[in-house]
């Protein structure tokens, strides 16, 4: 089955070709704007950006699939902090699925900055005096010293999206 992915992220490509690996036939990056703020924040706007992802996605060719991919930041009912949250969203065009990877709590200092307006990656990127980590192994990589990844962290929200689509 052809896919295509809402975003030209080399970690989100990476990510739907792990996760559909042995059922993709080929997998196309797509420029397509979220449609929600360059660092969304809750659950229902992180949601919201990958959905809308995964339909510009496949509206924009002509996969079966299309997949959409967003990061975000929320807080969490009876959990303090702010958490780092990945959601995935797939849809053939009629039906639409999601998928959620884990969620990371945040630095106090780092969430003191996104609250205040700044975006994730370029807060760890000023943190950790670097450029791009948001293309390379994540806050998630970061957050974790390496036993998970960005790219491993969204495989499995991919996968709980695109369930409903590979399983008989």
């Amino acid at each position: 089955m052809d896919i295509a992915v809402g975003s030209t992220n080399p970690v989100k490509v990476a990510a739907v070709r792990t996760a559909l690996d042995g059922y993709a036939t080929a997998v196309a990056a797509v420029g397509i704007d979220s449609g929600v703020s360059e660092q969304p924040f809750g659950r229902a706007e992180t949601v919201e950006g990958a959905r809308n992802r995964a339909h510009a996605a496949r509206d924009a060719t002509s996969a079966a699939l299309g997949i959409g991919i967003e990061g975000g930041v929320t807080d969490l009912d009876d959990c303090s902090g702010l958490w780092l949250v990945m959601w995935a969203a797939a849809t053939d065009g009629e039906e639409t699925a999601l998928g959620s990877g884990p969620a990371l709590q945040l630095p106090e200092e780092v969430a003191a900055r996104l609250r205040a307006g700044e975006e994730l990656g370029p807060v760890m990127d000023d943190r950790l005096d670097t450029d791009g980590i948001a293309k390379r192994e994540g806050a998630a990589g970061v957050l974790t010293d390496g036993i998970i990844d960005r790219e491993s962290s969204l495989v499995h929200a991919v996968a709980g999206a695109v369930g409903p689509f590979v399983r008989e």
